[in-house]
């Protein structure tokens, strides 16, 4: 394996496609990019850098965060 290949993920911030193979490991089913990126809307979980927090995701998921939440 090659070090590109190797690629360290920063759960702080993953892009849409790298969070949805996450999830399609973790679930053992198909998710795509396209529903994180709707998940991740709706929580209003999206960094400016389109970035997406695996722990703020999660946790969003779980329904732990509420949207337009100051804490």
């Amino acid at each position: 394996m090659s070090n590109e290949s190797k690629k360290r993920l920063e759960i702080t911030a993953m892009t849409p496609a790298e969070l949805a193979a996450v999830l399609s490991g973790a679930y053992r089913r198909k998710v795509t990019e396209e529903q994180v990126i709707a998940v991740a809307r709706a929580g209003n979980l999206l960094a400016t850098d389109g970035t997406i927090s695996l722990i703020q995701y999660t946790a969003f998921l779980a329904g732990e965060v509420r949207v337009g939440s100051s804490s």
